[in-house]
């Protein structure tokens, strides 16, 4: 697995090596791991470990799920659900504001026409939309909503499946979501562009900054799904019995939460978003590594929702899944998630509502997909049965636009951004009493650290609730001891750990050290150097997923290609594409952020010295950035003190929020912790 120890590590060196206390200690005395570790898309310790979490918080559900016995209580797990769905994107706005609907221009095409809309959602947050009219005349017409997938133009990329709804005779609605065509929070006026991409660059920032003041993203693109129902409901031309939704992707994601949390919506067809998320966290890295919070629930699978929830949520009504079978969300998931629902719908006499429809291609909404989504909801409808697709006219994205300038924020002097929204949004759920980071840490998804048994490594991996520790060398600088350690836990984590000591006996006083990416490095030695002076002995650790635990690999993001070419470091960090962000957000899905799980990790850290080195750490501190993390454990574990660095700021959550600022260090984030500083 790992251990071809010293001889390969050191070039032939012993186990023990000195150096005179006069030079600098080369870089392999701070290594503990076998290098170089092989570069490339891996699998990693911590990969499977989330996956395993997040397979047995599945299983809960199962379990749970297998204890319904009738409609009734089917009925009583959906009102459950929904309230957990409510509380994961932080619960809907009260009120209802005046939409304030602006016809701005008007399209004749050959059978229908094609309105330009504008209306707000809520007061100054400005939606631009197209509305599709047949011009057939007829009193009453079902209603479609189709919500913009993941495209840079947001609805003109969707004008295709528009047109062949409302040739077949549906009323259509499509926006631009936040973040997308017109609606860019982030437009450089000068430039002509977003500052990050108008795919799902702009969803990380706000959707990061939402997460820390107790919501999600996904809380304001429901709510203009809401609206854009309350809209359709005042046409005179729109049957209100006979409202449907469908999307793709970011629209498939839109389409099943919509459904899930608005009941006028009378049937549902998802494309290209429902699968098994236990399956879709193994392969997000290397396939779809963009940053995209809103499909990110905080909880998702933890409170027993992922995708068979949000489907269960839209029970009895009709729902097709539409799927592709070489997407990157996985097929299989698909599969296991349909058959779920399939079952219950059959089990309580509603078989014939649910269907799924699998095209042998890649992520897209293709043909033979709408096809299909296309006879379902003319089945359900009391439509004529038709076969085929109607020809398209697509129109250029200048034909389109809705707004003088092409951008919301420039149109509407009232106009508010979302980062402003997000604010207050946060003032608005501030209390008197805050938050203490302890109780998050110690509530109820702790693993018990305190109580794990430490014992020697002997090959095997370790037991549910237990350290194991091997020795893999030591090294010596001077009067200074540079012993190495990997502690096996949790099953499938090692953490690389160095305790590093001057000879010689004395008051030991003991603290945690790190810096950004983990352990002490040999850069890092004039700051070790300080406080081994100071009389502090150092215990020093790689967390999960940094330092020697990082994955070899830099994620590349199909919508912005310019990410992958930064260096490894920085690349790795990106909170828009990089595999460090998709640890994080995988985290937030099984309900114990990657924030808490490092100090988890100190925590281990900690009881190894005790019970191995038989030191009691006291003192934690680090550098540059890491010395948030620092207070943070300081603040947490009990005993533990900050040292103080006078020059070191610690990051406060409250304060990104309250400055909606939108690059802080994605490994920080937690959910509500706004709250708690």
């Amino acid at each position: 697995m790992i251990r071809a120890y010293m001889a390969a590590l050191l070039a032939g060196a012993s186990a023990v090596c000195s150096l005179p206390a006069s030079d600098a200690p080369p870089a392999e005395f701070f290594r503990v791991l076998k290098q170089p570790v092989p570069s490339g898309p891996r699998i990693t310790p911590y990969l499977r470990y989330q996956a395993e979490q997040a397979w047995k918080e599945d299983e809960a559900r199962q379990k749970a799920w297998d204890a319904i016995r009738d409609e009734a209580g089917l009925l009583k797990t959906q009102d459950e659900l929904r309230q957990k769905l409510l509380e994961m994107i932080g619960g809907l706005p009260v009120a209802k504001t005046d939409l304030h609907p602006v016809i701005v221009g008007k399209i004749s095409m050959d059978g229908y026409s094609i309105e330009k809309l504008v209306f707000q959602s809520l007061p100054g947050l400005y939606v631009t939309a197209l509305v599709y009219v047949p011009n057939d005349h007829a009193s009453k017409h079902p209603a479609v909503l189709v919500p913009a997938g993941h495209a840079a133009d947001g609805k003109f990329h969707y004008q295709a499946l528009c047109q062949r709804l409302v040739v077949r005779g549906y009323v259509v609605i499509s926006w631009d979501p936040i973040g997308q065509g017109e609606r860019s929070q982030f437009w450089d006026q000068k430039a002509q562009k977003s500052r990050y991409n108008l795919i799902c660059g702009e969803h990380a920032v706000m959707g990061n900054l939402a997460y820390l003041a107790g919501a999600n993203l996904a809380r304001w693109e429901i709510w203009d799904g809401i609206r854009a129902v309350d809209y359709l409901l005042t046409r005179p031309e729109v049957d209100g019995e006979r409202i449907s939704i469908t999307g793709t992707s970011g629209g498939g994601t839109q389409t099943a939460l919509i459904a899930a949390l608005d009941p006028r919506i009378k049937l549902a067809v998802p494309s290209c978003y429902i699968t098994a998320l236990p399956m879709r966290m193994s392969n997000r890295i290397f396939a779809d590594p963009d940053s995209d919070p809103e499909q990110d629930l905080f909880g998702m699978i933890s409170n027993g929702v992922d995708h068979p929830g949000l489907l269960l949520l839209m029970y009895p009504r009709p729902v097709m899944v539409a799927a592709a079978v070489l997407d990157f969300v996985p097929i299989e998931g698909t599969r296991k998630t349909y058959r779920e629902l399939q079952k219950l719908y059959a089990r309580f006499g509603h078989g014939d509502r649910i269907a799924l429809v699998e095209g042998y291609h890649s992520h897209q909404y293709s043909p033979e997909n709408q096809q299909a989504a296309l006879d379902f909801l003319d089945r359900f409808n009391q439509m004529p049965v038709r076969s085929g697709l109607p020809p398209v006219k697509e129109l250029d994205n200048e034909s389109l636009r809705c707004t003088r300038t092409g951008q919301v924020l420039l149109d509407y002097r009232d106009a508010r951004s979302l980062m402003g929204l997000i604010r207050e949004y946060y003032i608005g759920h501030k209390t008197g009493t805050a938050r203490k980071l302890s109780a998050e840490y110690y509530g109820e998804k702790y693993s018990g650290v305190k109580d794990w048994l430490v014992d020697e490594y002997r090959g095997a991996p370790p037991q549910d609730r237990q350290i194991t520790w091997e020795s893999v060398g030591s090294a010596k600088v001077g009067e200074v001891a540079i012993d190495r350690y990997v502690l096996h836990h949790s099953v499938e984590l090692e953490m690389p750990l160095l305790y590093i000591h001057k000879s010689g006996g004395g008051d030991r006083r003991v603290a945690l050290w790190f810096q950004e990416n983990g352990k002490a490095t040999a850069e890092d030695w004039p700051e070790i150097e300080r406080y081994l002076n100071l009389g502090y002995e150092i215990i020093s650790f790689d967390f999960r997923g940094l330092g020697e635990t990082r994955m070899a690999y830099t994620a590349v993001s199909p919508d912005d290609p310019l990410l992958g070419e930064l260096d490894f470091d920085h690349a790795y960090v990106n909170p828009i594409s990089g595999v460090l962000a998709n640890y994080v957000y995988n985290s937030l899905l099984t309900g114990r952020p990657y924030f808490l799980q490092m100090i988890e990790d100190a925590e281990i850290a900690r009881r190894f010295a005790a019970e191995k080195l038989h030191v009691n750490v006291v003192v934690v501190s680090a550098a540059g950035e890491a010395y948030t993390l620092a207070s943070a454990i300081a603040e947490t574990l009990p005993g533990m003190s900050l040292q103080s660095e006078p020059n070191r700021k610690i990051l406060k959550w409250s304060e990104i929020v309250e400055q909606r600022r939108g690059s802080w260090p994605i490994q920080y984030l937690l959910p509500s912790g706004a709250y708690i500083h």
